[in-house]
């Protein structure tokens, strides 16, 4: 249920592309010199075209290199076991992608909030792994303390099959919800902004959220399931009190914003209540994962999709369904603090 008491089921639509007509044969010189004279315009339509809705499946978007490497325009395929535990040991080397034309790199360094209903508000906006990580195994891979026990300090996160990987795609979202929730006042800072070669760590994510004593924190990311398991779901805090870590007192709110992203979330995108997680409800709970386990203040994450299903990976390498994501988890967010 939303956080309205309604049905996520009642929000649901099939916005998937309609296929186009086919075309008729046309013979004659006449017609084949105006052909000739349209192919340019139709280049730059097509041009402008990719421009705005992003890539395809088969042609991922660039992101920032790690440091020091040359740029490449596409990620190796990452299983799907990784995005569900522990990573590789013997993860990727390939150099990352390039950056995203449409997403221009900015500093994670919080700006200033402006006039608007979240004015004074703090909000932390944590994109889930980094396109560098791929090239760092050793750095991501040893164990940090997350409370309850030892977890790796971050992983590679997964990919579609055609090679648009979860760390490109969780940037993309991030730097468009920190703009849309920037203009309503509110001072975001991001947790990485391709700005690093690798990481942060997951106890370092926490950290940042902490320090800046966010109003409210969220970590996005994509899942990597079974081709076939779609949609969509927010993970929210388990009560731990273990070693460093205490969620008690951020148990109830997280759950109040969780809620509110998953409702908003569900009514912008017209992605479905994850069909493998969550029984329906689109809200899953664990007590293993050091960024909700660290954090004390209210945090979820949301798995935007899986990128290992076909019609979840149509939507989430879209770019104009990536801001109608980014807008979702904006107004979960606006809600939340009762703008």
């Amino acid at each position: 249920m939303g956080p309205d008491g309604d049905d996520f089921e009642d929000f649901y639509r099939d916005d998937e592309p309609q296929r186009g007509r086919g075309g008729r044969r046309f013979g004659g010189r006449p017609v084949l010199i105006t052909f000739a004279a349209l192919v340019p315009t139709a280049l730059a339509a097509w041009v402008l075209w990719q421009v705005v809705h992003g890539p395809s499946e088969n042609e991922p978007p660039k992101v920032l290199p790690a440091a020091g490497q040359p740029a490449s325009t596409s990620a190796p395929p990452v299983s799907a076991s990784s995005k569900a535990a522990t990573p590789s040991s013997a993860a990727p080397t390939t150099s990352s992608p390039a950056p995203s034309k449409t997403a221009p790199k900015k500093s994670s360094t919080p700006a200033a909030g402006g006039s608007g209903p979240l004015r004074g508000k703090v909000v932390v906006i944590d994109p889930g792994h980094n396109p560098g990580n791929f090239q760092h195994p050793a750095d991501i891979n040893r164990s940090v303390n997350v409370g309850n026990g030892s977890k790796e300090c971050d992983t590679t996160g997964t990919s579609t099959n055609g090679g648009y990987t979860e760390a490109q795609f969780t940037l993309d979202v991030s730097r468009r919800l920190r703009a849309i929730l920037e203009q309503q006042g509110a001072t975001v800072q991001l947790t990485q902004n391709g700005d690093r070669p690798w990481g942060p760590c997951v106890t370092e994510r926490a950290a940042i959220g902490n320090k800046a004593h966010a109003d409210a924190v969220v970590s996005v990311h994509a899942d990597g399931s079974a081709s076939g398991n779609r949609g969509f779901h927010v993970i929210l805090p388990a009560s731990v009190h273990a070693g460093a870590a205490d969620t008690r007192a951020i148990v109830g709110p997280s759950r109040s914003l969780g809620e509110r992203v998953a409702g908003n979330f569900l009514k912008f995108t017209g992605e479905p209540p994850s069909n493998y997680i969550g029984k329906g409800t689109a809200l899953d709970t664990r007590s293993d994962l050091g960024g909700l386990n660290l954090s004390t203040v209210p945090k979820v994450f949301i798995e935007c999709g899986n990128m290992r299903d076909a019609q979840d990976a149509r939507r989430l390498t879209s770019g104009e369904w990536r801001q109608k994501a980014a807008q979702g988890i904006s107004e979960g967010i606006v809600s939340f603090l009762g703008g």
